[in-house]
């Protein structure tokens, strides 16, 4: 498949920890050995550009202030989030022995429309349940988390295919911005403002999901020149407008 391929994205693989969680050894064999074949198979047919779509949740817990920046120390905390490290490690000890051009993005949390709608995503899963008036429980509402538009990420991928070699061969790039920056709070306090709904409830310290972290995007900007175009209220704007076009037609 990669005979006459100049360019290859990474992003397949088990997504996120849920997933991971119930198929530990299926999401060993392929976000990690599987992902690591493939590299290795990129580096044979000597693919001029590889971006490898990794994750802002390396960074794990951050109890202080400050925001991530791509050189801040990866703190996993899942096996989803400790095989991303893994290829990430693995990529960079490739460099200045292979030929190919290597890209790793670390994604921000998603959000918005795509032709493959995920409502398990807290954005869209948040707007989704207040619009149907689905009791909302969320749980450690103040912990941080960075989001990304999905039409962002296709810009950022777009960008980094035309990109010159010499700015990001075996660079890593935060992908997102620091104005998506938001607790799960203060994303639901942003659905209220266009919803009326008041059952939503949050629980302090119940949650199997300890990540807190902000994240720096400036270097995206400064050697890319890419600002992020979507902010969380344009996703919560185009999901309700899509919510309400779809209950009027069922």
């Amino acid at each position: 498949l990669l005979i006459g391929i100049d360019s290859v994205i990474i992003l397949a693989g088990l997504v996120g920890d849920p997933i991971t969680k119930k198929y530990p050894e299926l999401s060993m064999s392929i976000n990690r050995k599987g992902i690591k074949n493939l590299i290795d198979e990129c580096v044979n047919a000597r693919i001029k550009k590889v971006i490898f779509v990794s994750t802002c949740s390396n960074y794990g817990l951050i109890e202080s202030d400050d925001l991530a920046s791509e050189e801040h120390e990866l703190n996993p905390l899942s096996s989803y989030a400790h095989d991303k490290v893994f290829i990430e490690k693995y990529i960079l000890s490739l460099k200045n022995k292979v030929d190919g051009c290597f890209t790793i993005l670390r994604f921000a949390t998603a959000f918005g429309l795509s032709s493959r709608m995920r409502y398990d995503l807290t954005v869209n899963e948040f707007t989704r349940d207040i619009f149907y008036s689905k009791k909302l429980e969320v749980y450690d509402p103040d912990t941080w988390r960075p989001y990304c538009h999905v039409k962002d990420f296709a810009n950022i991928l777009l960008l980094i295919l035309d990109a010159e070699k010499k700015k990001i061969s075996f660079e890593v790039f935060n992908a997102g911005s620091e104005e998506n920056n938001h607790t799960k709070r203060m994303i639901v306090e942003k659905v209220l403002k266009f919803v009326n709904f008041n059952e939503v409830y949050y629980v302090n310290n119940k949650g199997s999901d300890p990540r807190n972290y902000r994240v720096n995007f400036q270097k995206l900007n400064s050697v890319l020149g890419y600002q992020c175009k979507y902010l969380v209220d344009d996703g919560i704007n185009e999901i309700l407008a899509h919510l309400h076009i779809s209950n009027e037609n069922s």
